[in-house]
């Protein structure tokens, strides 16, 4: 799991829309599973197995926890318009392997009894939790999470770790965390990045990170 951290205005939300083609870069190259390429559409992102999670949570609010969670389901949808609205003979047999796809994300997030309740009417934490298994349903290959535990009290924020660290060792998925909680980031992560008004300056271990003089500075202000 790899954490990028770095002062406020650092670039750090903006890197991450790069990644996923909501930025184009003005220079340099993306590179991913080997391709480089000067930019990304989200939709190439999507399709080819990159998800996200955003600083404010993005749900459709006016709907459920599994609907919700199903939207993340679409791009494995195959069948076409037509038998989706049939909904008889393969296009039933996709619907209802995606459904059991999700089930499973329901019960891996532990969040089984609130699966018919609108979002709306959900605590702050739970509505994390709920936009991190919308992410989990593409299943993705890397997941962009951009501080998922802001505005998180301390016990939401140890259910969330828990739940990051299991995403990873249960779906082998790729992490890239943005977090402003020091505590977390050395808890969850492999390596760290940090960046400083754009630059990296540092790359390395939680622990070589934190030895780090210009990494030091760079949250003192000492460089500015």
């Amino acid at each position: 799991m790899r954490a990028i951290i770095g002062p406020n205005g650092a670039g750090k939300t903006s890197m991450l829309n790069v990644i996923n083609g909501f930025y184009h870069p003005q220079t340099g190259k993306i590179t991913y599973k080997g391709k480089s390429r000067s930019a990304m559409s989200p939709n190439e992102a999507a399709n080819s197995g990159i998800a996200r999670t955003f600083q404010n949570v993005a749900l459709f609010h006016g709907m459920s926890t599994l609907d919700n969670i199903m939207v993340g389901r679409n791009l494995k949808m195959r069948r076409g318009f037509f038998w989706q609205a049939l909904y008889h003979g393969p296009a039933r047999t996709e619907e209802l392997e995606n459904r059991e796809f999700i089930e499973h994300i329901i019960t891996f997030l532990e969040i089984e009894a609130i699966r018919r309740t609108p979002v709306s009417r959900l605590p702050y934490g739970l509505q994390k939790r709920v936009e991190l298994g919308r992410a989990l349903a593409m299943q993705p290959d890397l997941l962009l999470l951009d501080e998922p535990m802001a505005g998180m009290n301390l016990e939401e924020k140890g259910d969330m770790s828990r739940y990051i660290l299991d995403v990873n060792e249960h779906f082998g998925t790729t992490i890239a965390l943005i977090e402003h909680d020091m505590g977390v980031v050395m808890d969850l992560s492999d390596r760290v990045v940090v960046l400083d008004y754009g630059h990296k300056i540092a790359d390395g271990t939680p622990g070589e990170v934190q030895k780090n003089q210009a990494v030091i500075d760079a949250y003192l202000g000492v460089a500015h």
